[in-house]
């Protein structure tokens, strides 16, 4: 059964995935491949959504997590600044058309956030799992949320769903279903069809409450 928090993890891997491309792009530029520039770029709007999770992450989770074990978000907010310093690494050299640098900071970006990532899936959330009520773990979720920019989320939503695989696009429409008010829902529903494409058939398939 979907569980709030499955939400954050359904981004985690979509993190993944992009910067996985995002880093590839990198590389085969380095090696001689032309035609990638565009690939490459992705990693301005793909840190503008890392920003916005990782503030969220600050505003919401750590707090909670804080409650029932002291001390321990410090490391993961330590971890958010190295995120931070390994983007504004990658930024310069890709501004200095520095193609080999530009696949040394993509590496060294890409190294860093799948630590981060795999340290919170298998030991942050964990905490929240097992040691915060769901009601709670719903509220930090939302509150999480809140730091997409409004008018910013028609292209979260087209991000999140291209990058994700059926169950996690699965898990994150029952937990939105049961989340959002209905008239809210509706509008989200109608661009996740968009961002799905032909794939939406599926996961209509699997969440039939959304015909």
């Amino acid at each position: 059964m979907a569980q709030p928090l499955d939400i954050i993890l359904a981004f985690h891997n979509a993190f993944r995935n992009d910067m996985q491309r995002i880093d590839r792009a990198a590389r085969d530029t380095a090696r001689g491949k032309t035609g990638l520039s565009q690939e490459i770029e992705r990693f301005r709007f793909f840190n503008e959504i890392l920003v916005w999770h990782a503030n969220g992450e600050e505003q919401a989770i750590f707090p909670e997590v804080e409650k029932v074990a002291p001390l321990v978000a410090e490391a993961y907010e330590r971890d958010h600044r190295g995120l931070d310093a390994a983007f504004d690494a990658l930024n310069s050299a890709v501004t200095a058309r520095d193609l080999l640098e530009t696949s040394r900071t993509s590496a060294a970006f890409k190294f860093h956030l799948d630590i981060h990532l795999g340290k919170e899936d298998a030991h942050l959330y964990r905490i929240m799992r097992e040691r915060i009520p769901i009601p709670e773990q719903a509220r930090a979720v939302g509150i999480m949320s809140k730091a997409v920019p409004q008018e910013r989320f028609p292209e979260a939503i087209a991000w999140l769903f291209s990058l994700i695989n059926l169950d996690d696009q699965e898990n994150v429409m029952l937990i939105w279903q049961m989340a959002m008010m209905p008239e809210v829902f509706s509008q989200v529903k109608l661009l996740v069809q968009k961002a799905t494409g032909d794939g939406w058939a599926d996961l209509v398939r699997r969440v039939p409450t959304l015909e």
